[in-house]
């Protein structure tokens, strides 16, 4: 509601408050996102559950003042989910057109964590065919559209919460991130987007710290937001911290100081496909640079080298658990190209040289955490160039599809396979040019303190 309220965390104050309830919060965000459906930012709408939910939250909240109770954290604040968890009562499509698209009839762990919190769930955004690609695009819905230019991908695989956050459709929301998926959609929308390492959100350890085949876990859970105090508010409801740790060390920023910060280009995709940054996203860089050094960080060079492998290590560890997936021919025609001839291969591979990627990349991510763990953090572009425009992946075969996809996000994946956190801080000359800072295990807040000074000056 950023024409009354400047800020999530703003409008979270008035609900606690009562200067708002949250049903009028809820019924504005959802007259925002029927007012730009052509966005494509959502799959589904929950207008009557999130409507009912609201009027519960203020019947709670009237209580609470009677008896003198705190509220929740996010007491009636609006988001939504990425259609790849269940939502008790809302249709899961996982963005496939393969699969049957059933009611959940109970939350997924990181879903319930929020709701405890007081978070209200507005409905289904959109996403690519079980968040395989750093678009969204897929078979059963409209794109995502970027906010700031509509003919362009709002980047994936959390594009369509990012694309509700940017238009001030939603004031935050939680995305998901396995190669870039946060801060993909974040630098392409201009946004805030924080991924934590693997573990600091409790609920992403649900399913263990490796995958059957022994590849590092690679995707974890963290917030889309047009500020740093709006993502640190939602990072510390989603990990559930006791108090807002991360809010109140945002909220000292200026007290950092004095950061041994590396700068880099490089990227390990480099050995496979050709790699080159856009004026406008090496300028982020240097501004970047710039802000850092006057808050007396000490800004310089890293020389970091990557295994020439990654890239194929990457790929078929990324693809493996599609061969998993129990299809029938008619429900395998239903898939994405992309998706189909990633699952042909991935169910042709052996047992064994899926698990020799997985080694390979636990081998890098061991090496990555060394070489980047000499420095408190380490500074790259954020995206290579201009989001792409809608159908500029799809158009293509999928061998190139992914391609371009490595291309304009060469940097993200590797910091997954790492297992460190980084955030994504919207920076440059354009809407989309921005920085990645990565950062050593539990440094979450700290990269939101960097990108707070960042997004200072």
């Amino acid at each position: 509601m950023t024409d009354v309220f400047a800020s999530a965390l703003e409008l979270r104050d008035a609900l606690r408050t009562g200067e708002l309830s949250a049903v009028e919060a809820t019924e504005h965000s959802l007259a925002a996102i029927e007012a730009h459906s052509a966005l494509g930012a959502f799959i589904s709408v929950s207008s009557d559950a999130a409507l009912r939910e609201a009027a519960r939250a203020d019947s709670r909240r009237a209580l609470a003042a009677r008896a003198d109770e705190p509220l929740p954290p996010l007491h009636g604040l609006p988001t939504a989910h990425k259609d790849l968890v269940e939502v008790a009562g809302s249709v899961a499509t996982h963005g496939s057109a393969a699969v049957p698209h059933t009611v959940a009839t109970a939350d997924a762990p990181g879903v319930s964590v929020l709701r405890r919190a007081g978070a209200i769930s507005l409905g289904k955004t959109q996403v690519p065919e079980f968040g395989l690609t750093g678009y969204s695009e897929n078979l059963i819905a409209d794109p995502a559209r970027n906010p700031h230019d509509v003919i362009r991908t709002a980047g994936g695989s959390s594009g369509g919460s990012a694309a509700a956050v940017a238009a001030s459709l939603l004031p935050v929301a939680p995305g998901s991130d396995g190669g870039g998926s946060i801060r993909i959609p974040a630098l392409a929308c201009g946004l805030v987007g924080l991924k934590p390492g693997l573990g600091t959100v409790p609920t992403d350890l649900s399913h263990g710290t490796h995958d059957g085949f022994g590849t590092p876990r690679l995707t974890v859970s963290g917030p889309l937001a047009r500020d740093t105090t709006d993502a640190a508010m939602l990072f510390d409801a989603m990990r559930g911290s006791p108090g807002e740790p991360s809010l109140t060390a945002v909220r000292a920023a200026d007290g950092l100081s004095r950061l041994r910060i590396a700068v880099s280009t490089a990227s390990p995709f480099a050995a496979a496909y050709p790699v080159h940054f856009s004026p406008e996203a090496l300028a982020a860089v240097e501004t970047a640079t710039a802000r850092l050094e006057r808050h007396y960080h000490r800004v310089e060079a890293g020389d970091f080298r990557y295994d020439p492998g990654y890239a194929d290590a990457f790929t078929t560890a990324w693809t493996a658990g599609l061969s998993l997936m129990k299809l029938s021919p008619e429900e395998a025609d239903r898939l994405t190209p992309l998706t189909r001839t990633f699952r042909e291969r991935a169910l042709g591979r052996s047992d064994t040289t899926h698990r020799a990627a997985a080694a390979r990349l636990r081998d890098f991510a061991a090496d990555a955490r060394s070489q980047w763990g000499q420095f408190d953090a380490v500074l790259t572009p954020g995206l290579a160039f201009a989001p792409p425009r809608i159908g500029a992946f799809t158009s293509l075969s999928p061998d190139d599809d992914y391609r371009l996809q490595c291309e304009w996000a060469p940097l993200t994946s590797m910091v997954n396979v790492a297992g460190v956190p980084a955030i994504a801080v919207p920076l440059g000359p354009e809407y989309w040019s921005g920085v990645q800072l990565i950062g050593r295990p539990g440094s979450e807040t700290q990269l939101l303190q960097l990108a707070t000074q960042l997004m200072q000056g």
